[in-house]
């Protein structure tokens, strides 16, 4: 790169240019003058080094104002201080940055964390009410041992690998450009072991089963969510391991339906306590007896509220609530004394007993005339 040469006429941009116009101008270039679209012509790799080294400078807010106040001077050694000489040793640094790992840059993978693992459970209504420990047993894999999750045989290590020379990736000619890939040998760590596991055979892990402690808070519902950190599969050679999560699913009940925090149930009474009234008792979860008062005159499907005896708020205070439906119910076997009771009772009926079904049917006689 020339003392003499402007970085933003070398990339084409404007010196007010913002991030985006100055990396599609770099992108743009790179891809013209990269060596590998252009091999064995010194001066595209020439042209290709001076606008990397331009936007490693251009795409640091720090080398640009450095750049914009004192020109080339800020970069080289002597020149007032101020401000350090650029690194272009590394283009393929620069070009990853830009085009992903296919053109450069990468080295060793990191250890991957073991998979997270997913244990279904069922538990009751009342298990979700009062809430439960309990213990389950799953096949997991857990460190090794014999070599305690290293992979490699006790007394033994690793060394660099010779395919990749410890670097953990390899690199391909694809047409016009050369390509990374984890190397297919050490399978991108850059080591392997010299004498792997004979118990683990060099994973580092072994399936095994386990018994884990599991506390269920009251309140839960189904497709809670409950998680046990580290609990999950080990990760290969040492790597830290996942986690469990494990999912609750609430059983039916033969009494209540749920909606939240709030406990529903459908109660017939007979139709003489709907229109004389009195009073239901419902069993509670907690063991105790609610009592429901039946006011007079109650229709099918009125809906009745008890507040704070439905189900616990998980991980917080109170309850909710207890919803009675009431279903009245037309009987279907009478004595004959009742029937003649019933007979007495229509005899006397004026229609104001009934005012919905006095109210339908004037309404049947504006709409038809009858």
């Amino acid at each position: 790169m020339s003392a003499e040469t402007d970085l933003y006429d070398l990339l084409g941009v404007a010196r007010n240019a913002d991030d985006a116009t100055i990396k599609s101008a770099y992108r743009k270039l790179a891809m013209k003058w990269h060596p590998d679209r252009n091999p064995g012509d010194a001066d595209a790799e020439a042209q290709f080094k001076a606008i990397s080294a331009a936007y490693e400078v251009l795409k640091d807010p720090q080398k640009r104002a450095a750049y914009d106040r004192f020109g080339h001077a800020a970069f080289q050694n002597g020149g007032g201080g101020r401000g350090p000489q650029p690194d272009f040793g590394d283009i393929g640094d620069i070009f990853e940055t830009i085009f992903g790992s296919a053109f450069g840059g990468g080295g060793r993978q990191r250890p991957q964390r073991g998979a997270d693992l997913r244990y279904d459970m069922d538990i009751t209504l009342d298990d979700a009410f009062h809430g439960k420990d309990t213990e389950i047993e799953i096949e997991v894999s857990v460190a090794c041992d014999s070599c305690k999750g290293s992979g490699a045989e006790p007394g033994t290590g690793t060394r660099g690998c010779n395919l990749c020379k410890g670097y953990g990736k390899v690199r391909a000619q694809q047409g016009f450009f050369m390509v990374e890939r984890p190397c297919p040998n050490c399978h991108g760590r850059g080591e392997v072991l010299e004498d792997p596991c004979h118990s683990c055979r060099g994973e580092g892990r072994v399936d095994k089963a386990q018994a884990l402690k599991v506390e269920i808070p009251p309140g839960v519902d189904t497709g809670t969510r409950i998680r046990l950190t580290g609990k999950g599969e080990a990760g290969p050679r040492g790597a830290p391991p996942g986690d469990l999560y494990i999912f609750l699913h609430v059983k039916p009940h033969n009494v209540f339906e749920r909606d939240g925090t709030s406990l529903i149930t459908r109660v017939p009474i007979s139709f003489t306590k709907a229109a004389l009234g009195g009073c239901v008792e419902i069993p509670d979860l907690d063991g105790s007896t609610n009592t429901i008062d039946i006011p007079a005159g109650i229709q099918s499907g009125k809906q009745l509220r008890k507040r704070g005896s439905g189900m616990p708020v998980l991980q917080g205070r109170g309850r909710g609530d207890l919803i009675v439906e009431v279903i009245v119910e037309t009987p279907t076997k009478l004595s004959k004394e009742q029937k003649a009771l019933l007979e007495q009772f229509r005899e006397t009926e004026t229609g104001d007993e009934c005012p919905q079904s006095r109210g339908f049917f004037d309404k049947i006689k504006d709409a038809f005339g009858a």
